[in-house]
């Protein structure tokens, strides 16, 4: 059985915990039933130190108040739908408006403030389970959610996902956690280097895609040769929330590599969905963070496995839209190493 850790109350009073996960390496991953959360990740650094290199809080509470979904799972749909509405199946449905007239995450009744069954759980894995009533956040049908967290003795962790609804319906899972692998009381990431495996994205107005996918060459959203994350903030000065158009073809495949700069901490990104969103901003504030540490601009970054913003309004984006006899499911693997190299 994996340890778990009383975590704190819920306005109901109902409790949660922190289950911990870990391997003979000494790596430990904290996930929280409350919202099937990914709370924290400790892995070794290029000098064999332990470094928490995920960004998160210490508490319940605290989860209940974030509003940048730290280490999130984020249903039914990631992301944004535009003016809160789409059409499915010859009706239209209205969804809240929580991201000035659009729908972010599919909020404001979040999956990750509920708290989620847990239906196994050992040293290195856990599954946890939640039931989505029909019309769940304005979607149509109910739905069956599981999420598996297993931790290999290789330092790699893998979240699986298995989404059963009623009926057809439209379904989005992501993990919202936000890395720095310098460590999350470290400063920001934008001496990070980062990988992906990209040739196009979506461009956005206004936080919303146009529907158009382009090429990445001669704009910022080129990283398909490793670079900073900060060498374009002359002409993105605010930071990136953009979607990558990966090239899986959908099955697991490399989407990302992300490397610290200071600790030597690597990070490889295979998933199976077609898209991926990077979000690290120069607004982002969270004065409430693990341990007393409040995190600042550019803390840290998120890499998003999961479909197109607003795809349900682009018939040539990639449709999440499953069934009774097609569930949703895909799995991310987050695969950790170091690479020797350190700053003085």
């Amino acid at each position: 059985m994996s340890a778990s850790l009383h975590f704190g109350h819920l306005e109901t009073n109902e409790a949660a915990s922190l289950y911990l996960l870990s391997n003979g390496r000494g790596t430990t991953v904290g996930i929280s039933d409350l919202g099937a959360t990914l709370v924290l990740c400790r892995v070794a650094d290029a000098r064999g130190h332990l470094t928490d290199v995920l960004l998160g809080h210490s508490n319940a509470s605290d989860y209940l108040g974030d509003s940048y979904c730290l280490g999130f799972v984020v249903g039914r749909n990631a992301n944004r739908i535009a003016n809160a509405t789409f059409d499915f199946v010859g009706k239209t449905y209205h969804l809240a408006a929580n991201d000035g007239p659009n729908n972010l995450h599919s909020g404001p009744y979040f999956w990750a403030h509920r708290i989620w069954k847990v239906l196994e759980t050992g040293n290195s894995s856990i599954t946890l389970e939640l039931q989505s009533p029909s019309g769940d956040q304005g979607f149509p049908g109910s739905a069956t959610a599981q999420v598996s967290y297993s931790l290999s003795e290789d330092d790699r962790l893998a979240v699986s996902y298995r989404v059963t609804p009623s009926e057809p319906t439209i379904i989005n899972l992501t993990n919202h956690a936000y890395w720095n692998l310098n460590g999350h009381t470290s400063r920001g990431v934008l001496d990070h280097t980062l990988q992906i495996e990209a040739k196009a994205y979506t461009p956005l107005v206004d936080h919303l895609p146009t529907g158009q996918i382009c090429p990445v060459e001669g704009t910022p959203y080129d990283f398909r040769r490793a670079r900073t994350i900060g060498a374009c903030l002359e002409e993105l000065p605010d930071g990136y929330d953009d979607n990558f158009c990966l090239e899986n073809n959908g099955g697991l495949a490399q989407a990302a590599r992300l490397c610290g700069d200071a600790s030597g901490i690597v990070m490889d990104v295979l998933t199976d969905a077609p898209g991926m969103q990077i979000y690290t901003d120069r607004t982002f504030s969270v004065p409430n963070g693990r341990d007393g540490h409040s995190y600042g601009a550019f803390a840290g970054i998120a890499l998003e496995t999961q479909y197109y913003p607003d795809a349900v309004n682009h018939e040539n984006f990639p449709q999440p839209v499953f069934t009774p006899e097609y569930p949703f499911e895909s799995t991310t693997v987050f695969v950790f190493g170091t690479n020797g190299a350190l700053q003085a």
